[in-house]
């Protein structure tokens, strides 16, 4: 496939807050269109174009050239997309923008929204309301009406069982579902993850409700720049009440066929009838970061969407360095247009870690393991915020990866 033609040289912004790549935004005339009222069979003959013309394309975009290993050959998802987690490079794409039910996917956006407006010690007692109208056959992490919960034991909720039930009564919490969801669309335009229409806090499928692998890795790149989400999606387990709860995402707990993925760091994974399963991870190798986003494959052997997100994570750390890329991750709307200006992920309250900074402890607490992935993550802290004095910007560097810091235990 051609190689795509060069925009200039890319400049790179980084903010104590949001540390998003600065790139060319994608004129009016590219954005995506009107949100439709559910999938399509088939890929689109053109997509968005946010991220570069490439991307905008059906079908497999990647510049193989002498040196570029060749892609794994049974892929069968429906959409997926390898990224560079700092530069924002996208090294190869399939049906990027093609806009599909994300399930649980969702929730990345649903934490990027909300985590930052309650402290992790906020104590709140569930009533019946705070559960009302969850879809039936809603994956739960077990909370009970008349029992108290730390915002911090209902994220972990959302992160390692995806509990709807948490999910709403974090929503409640928020101003209800209603406020939450617009709270979630203003949050994916602000992003410029065009594709997204938000119908459920929590990713249940909804008539409408509609994102793709590029939007899921735009919530993800953002989410990962919050210290309290790395650590929550990088846990292994932990102690909800009195039982122990288990990550649902393969790579970082392992299962009898997937192995825990050597440099994983979360992030979330998703399963329902319209969705089928989806997921989006990162993970760092040798100094570099990816993110991979893996949505609904055909083949339906048991963890398939971990074994394609594996392979595309081998590929990615193969071809890295080697291969040009077909487009690039946006930055979110006020950082491209207001570059002097902290991004709209800084929040009050909002802890962060990295070089010139202090690090703070990990969300875990004696209750909780952070397993495989958490040193990968706090290398993300590191790697993908830098806290500078004033809130000044450096422009035109790669964002620097500290040394890691390995705190890991076997799951």
């Amino acid at each position: 496939m051609s190689a795509p033609k060069t925009t200039g040289r890319r400049s790179l912004l980084v903010t104590s807050a949001t540390l998003l790549s600065l790139s060319i935004t994608a004129p009016a005339a590219l954005a995506a269109p009107t949100p439709s009222t559910g999938p399509t069979a088939t890929p689109p003959a053109q997509m968005s174009a946010v991220g570069g013309v490439r991307l905008a394309r059906p079908g497999t975009q990647v510049n193989l050239a002498p040196g570029v290993p060749v892609l794994p050959k049974d892929l069968t998802a429906r959409s997926w997309i390898v990224s560079d987690a700092e530069s924002g490079e996208v090294l190869a794409a399939h049906n990027a923008h093609w806009r599909l039910p994300p399930a649980s996917t969702l929730k990345m956006l649903f934490a990027d929204t909300v985590l930052p407006r309650f402290p992790k010690d906020t104590r709140h007692k569930v009533v019946p309301s705070d559960l009302a109208g969850m879809g039936i056959g809603s994956s739960v992490v077990g909370i009970k009406e008349g029992h108290t919960y730390t915002v911090h034991d209902l994220w972990l909720g959302v992160f390692l069982r995806s509990g709807n039930d948490a999910v709403h009564v974090l929503s409640a919490m928020n101003g209800g579902v209603e406020q939450t969801v617009e709270d979630m669309q203003a949050h994916a335009d602000e992003l410029q993850a065009l594709d997204t229409h938000v119908a459920s806090p929590d990713g249940y499928d909804e008539p409408g409700q509609l994102s793709s692998a590029y939007d899921l890795t735009l919530f993800a790149r953002s989410g990962l720049q919050k210290k309290d989400f790395r650590d929550y999606c990088s846990t292994v387990r932990a102690t909800f009440g009195s039982a122990e709860i288990r990550n649902t995402n393969r790579l970082l707990s392992g299962d009898a066929d997937v192995p825990v993925y050597q440099g994983i760091a979360g992030v979330k994974n998703g399963n329902t009838t319209h969705a089928g399963a989806t997921f989006t991870g990162v993970a760092e190798r040798n100094g570099k970061v990816l993110l991979v986003t893996v949505m609904n494959p055909e083949k339906h052997e048991h963890n398939e969407v971990y074994k394609e997100t594996a392979k595309l994570f081998d590929w990615g750390f193969q071809a890295a360095g080697k291969v040009s890329p077909v487009g690039e991750l946006v930055p979110p709307k006020s950082a491209a247009a207001n570059p002097t200006q902290p991004g709209p992920s800084a929040s009050a309250g909002q802890t962060s870690s990295g070089i010139g900074g202090s690090r703070s402890g990990p969300v875990a607490s004696a209750t909780t393991e952070s397993g495989s992935g958490v040193g990968t993550a706090l290398a993300i802290a590191g790697g993908l915020l830098v806290l500078l004095s004033g809130g000044v910007l450096l422009i035109n560097r790669r964002w620097p990866l500290p040394d890691l810091m390995r705190r890991r235990t076997r799951p």
